[in-house]
């Protein structure tokens, strides 16, 4: 029996160039990506500025509502008991 001198794996120097050249084109396209996200960051901090002001002004909203509540139950509770 014979064995091999070489027994690893052989990769052509056209495959690895294909890889590479795949590598390339994917760290290109991510690169294009980032560069697209960067040029809308201060769109995006309006979007955050916006949202934190709306998110502010929602409590009192709710406290009205509860307030309009409890003045809607106390005169209901008031024409029951004043009959």
């Amino acid at each position: 029996m014979t064995a091999s001198s070489d027994p690893g794996v052989y990769i052509s120097s056209a495959q690895m160039y294909q890889e590479m050249r795949s590598l390339h084109d994917a760290v290109t396209r991510m690169d294009t990506k980032l560069d697209g996200l960067a040029s809308q960051g201060a769109q995006i901090q309006d979007h955050e500025t916006r949202l934190r002001s709306l998110e502010q002004r929602r409590w009192p909203l709710q406290t009205v509502s509860i307030v309009a509540g409890a003045i809607g139950a106390g005169t209901g509770l008031f024409a029951l008991l004043g009959r």
